[in-house]
């Protein structure tokens, strides 16, 4: 701790303390018998405030729950985490019901619930409570560090009242992002990836000066701010960002200019958003893959976009996990990869109380739809996975129908491979992504 911030960083530690002792986070007590308190240390960041001119100096007291033991400090670690196609049909209806929504952000929320187990924690240093140096802190509620910490959810019924809150949005998300990598002033481009990319592993660095130079960069940084914005909102940099994220452990010049392209397309698009409500409580699917386009190992991509009330609300592009030995197949399985996520989509909805008739998905390759309901197709088709044959009998169930339907009306062509800009466009007024403006 510099002398120059010295006095900067004990303010923080006692506006932290005074923080925890106000919300009765702890009690002194003696430590019961068999049990153990747990340590704990500051950890110290200095954070600049969007509208302040002078950073704010932040400390807080984590709990050391690395030494936690299961079952005796805590049962659970996972954390229920709501998926965001259910968020965006639930933004769907709220649109087309032409409700008012807001979204907010609850500062430490995971500090407001009660544990449920007893933990014991040391008291911390320079806070010793003269007279009562041989007790510990009883937890009352949950301190950063602690494995039980992701699990509390438990959420007062005023947030406004209880708590502290700031207003979020994608527009100011993506300007945070190129001001953070110094893209604010890039030249635009028309496309999140350009067809002169071809990425693959040999591009990855290969004398040790370039190693260097690559390791001074924030590339993984980059991606996962770039990944963040596509599951949130931007179905149409998915493809893009599918294929930057490929080297992450070893990246290239050439991979670094495809993330800074993704950037300059944003610049240009950062106004684009999703829309709903205009269209009907109908869950709509589109399905697509390209052919061998991975250059270091010939796997094909999947991609599907499904929308709901005119927008859309589920997409993915990945790469398959096995070699598609023609067109057919790849389409194949990414059809099947569509159909799984379709299923977990119509039980949602139906909780919500819509139902329809017939759920379809649209494929845009004949010969796949054929491999999905002729049998006689088996012979040529027994090496594909057996994960994907399940939509045989899924289609025989009547779970749901494959139909074709043309290249040019597939919204989820953009999330396999690089569009020109026109049908770009197209497959992004599928989705129901718009400008305010237009």
């Amino acid at each position: 701790m510099g002398d120059e911030n010295k006095i900067k960083w004990v303010e923080a530690i006692q506006d932290e303390m005074k923080s925890l002792h106000e919300n009765h986070y702890y009690e002194l007590v003696k430590l019961p018998k068999r049990k153990r308190a747990l340590k704990n240390k500051w950890v110290y960041r200095v954070k600049q405030e969007e509208h302040a001119s002078q950073p704010r100096y932040k400390a807080r007291l984590v709990v050391k729950g690395f030494s936690q033991k299961k079952g005796i400090d805590f049962d659970e670690i996972f954390s229920p985490v709501v998926k965001m196609s259910s968020i965006r049909v639930v933004l769907g209806l709220t649109a087309s019901l032409d409700l008012e929504i807001e979204q907010m952000d609850v500062k430490t929320v995971f500090l407001h619930g009660d544990l449920d187990k007893k933990i014991y924690m040391e008291q911390p240093k320079g806070f010793i409570i003269k007279g009562k140096e041989d007790y510990v802190c009883k937890l009352k509620k949950s301190l950063y560090g602690l494995k039980n910490v992701s699990r509390i959810n438990k959420l007062k019924k005023q947030l406004s009242k209880s708590f502290s809150m700031k207003d979020l949005g994608p527009e100011q998300y993506i300007e945070n992002v190129l001001e953070r990598f110094n893209m604010s002033k890039a030249k635009v481009v028309s496309s999140p990836l350009a067809s002169h990319f071809k990425l693959s592993s040999r591009h990855n660095p290969s004398i040790d000066k370039e190693k260097e130079d690559m390791r001074r960069v924030s590339y993984a940084s980059t991606v996962g701010s770039l990944m963040y914005v596509m599951v949130c909102t931007r179905p149409d940099i998915a493809y893009a960002v599918g294929v930057v994220i490929h080297f992450l452990s070893n990246p290239g010049r050439l991979h670094l200019e495809e993330v800074k392209w993704i950037m300059r397309y944003l610049r240009g698009t950062f106004k684009l958003k999703l829309t709903f409500g205009s269209g009907k409580p109908v869950l709509v699917s589109y399905t697509d893959s390209d052919m061998a386009g991975d250059v270091d190992n010939r796997r094909s991509t999947s991609g599907y976009l499904m929308t709901f009330l005119g927008g859309a609300v589920s997409w993915q592009s990945r790469l398959q996990k096995c070699v598609a030995l023609s067109t057919t197949e790849a389409k194949y399985i990414a059809a099947a990869e569509a159909c799984k996520e379709l299923l977990w989509m119509k039980r949602f909805i139906h909780e919500l109380g819509f139902k329809q008739q017939r759920y379809v998905v649209y494929c845009d390759n004949q010969s796949a739809i054929h491999l999905s309901k002729n049998s006689t197709f088996h012979a040529k088709s027994k090496h594909i996975d057996v994960r994907y044959h399940w939509m045989r009998d899924a289609l025989n169930d009547n779970l749901f129908e494959l139909e074709k339907i043309h290249t040019d009306h597939n919204g989820s062509d953009m999330l396999t491979k690089s569009l020109p800009r026109e049908k770009l466009k197209v497959c992004c007024s599928i989705a129901r992504m718009a400008s305010p403006s237009t």
